[in-house]
């Protein structure tokens, strides 16, 4: 069951996470890292951007999964990048959310625990559509269950592809058509 954020709790969470990137910097300072300083404000920089083109695409529901989801106790580290597009699509919002929220617990069922997982999400909008593409790093230790939920389709204008579980790595690409 997906947890509800509410606003204070979001801006307890952001705010710790500012505190964290700050805390990185003033350190790097005290020790005369001026170079890793700055490193660490322009990946600050580079989120940020990415957290726009992820807010500007016009899925609430799915952005806020992917905002939060790192806040939550997963076994997995997510990161994502939004491809640069002039294209804006409208897609099913909550049909993308539900399928991604069952992919993020049949991983976090399906992987070792307190181990270096990571899952990084490219989100691709083309020409009739949007391309997401999740890839999974780290230790597998249920394949069948990550197997047999992408044996579901969700709906036709929802493709998913995957060559299934491979030496502890998973791609899955889903394209959803525009509505």
């Amino acid at each position: 069951m997906k947890k509800e954020w509410d606003t204070i709790e979001v801006l307890r969470h952001a705010r710790h996470d500012w505190m964290n990137k700050l805390q990185l910097i003033k350190g790097n300072l005290s020790l005369n890292k001026v170079d890793r300083a700055k490193d660490i404000i322009e990946e600050i920089i580079m989120e940020a951007r990415q957290d726009a083109k992820l807010s500007n695409l016009h899925l609430p529901q799915f952005a806020s999964t992917l905002l939060t989801c790192n806040w939550e106790n997963r076994h997995f580290q997510l990161e994502y990048e939004v491809m640069d597009s002039q294209n804006f699509h409208r897609l099913d919002d909550q049909l993308l959310t539900g399928w991604t929220e069952r992919l993020f617990d049949t991983l976090d069922s399906s992987v070792e625990q307190y181990q270096e997982n990571h899952l990084s999400v490219t989100i691709d909008p083309q020409e009739k559509g949007i391309g997401f593409f999740f890839d999974f790093s780290g230790i597998i230790n249920n394949k069948k269950r990550l197997e047999s939920f992408l044996e579901d389709q969700p709906c036709e204008n929802m493709k998913v592809f995957s060559d299934g579980v491979v030496d502890g790595e998973l791609t899955i690409e889903v394209f959803m058509e525009s509505l």
